[in-house]
């Protein structure tokens, strides 16, 4: 779920709208790795090659929820680059707490 202007919004990775979300994520993908980030592709299918496990973890419901509003390991790592590419604060909510991300860091102190 995103909020901004006090409107709530849910995102599934099944939402007939994401291709909107996956054109914002796939802009962010090239400044997130210049910025540092790098996949975590280790829980990914193994029987594709790491391109194809690159792509599978671009368009997670988290990313595509964060792009469309401007949680594995690898999506948090990636959200905190995004809160300091775009320069705001992106609240997630996980099934154990709120992830409060601002200038790449989380309220969580990446304990989670």
């Amino acid at each position: 779920m995103v909020e901004e202007k006090n409107r709530l919004a849910e995102y599934r990775s099944s939402d007939p709208y994401k291709e909107d979300g996956q054109g914002k994520v796939k802009g962010l993908n090239g400044q997130m790795k210049e910025a540092g980030y790098v996949p975590d592709t280790r829980y990914v299918l193994h029987d594709i090659d790491e391109e194809a496990k690159e792509r599978a973890l671009m368009y997670h419901s988290e990313r595509l929820a964060i792009a469309y509003g401007l949680i594995s390991t690898d999506c948090h790592n990636a959200i905190k680059i995004m809160s300091r590419i775009v320069g705001r604060e992106l609240i997630v909510r996980d099934n154990k707490r709120f992830h409060h991300f601002r200038d790449g860091k989380c309220s969580c102190g990446d304990y989670w």
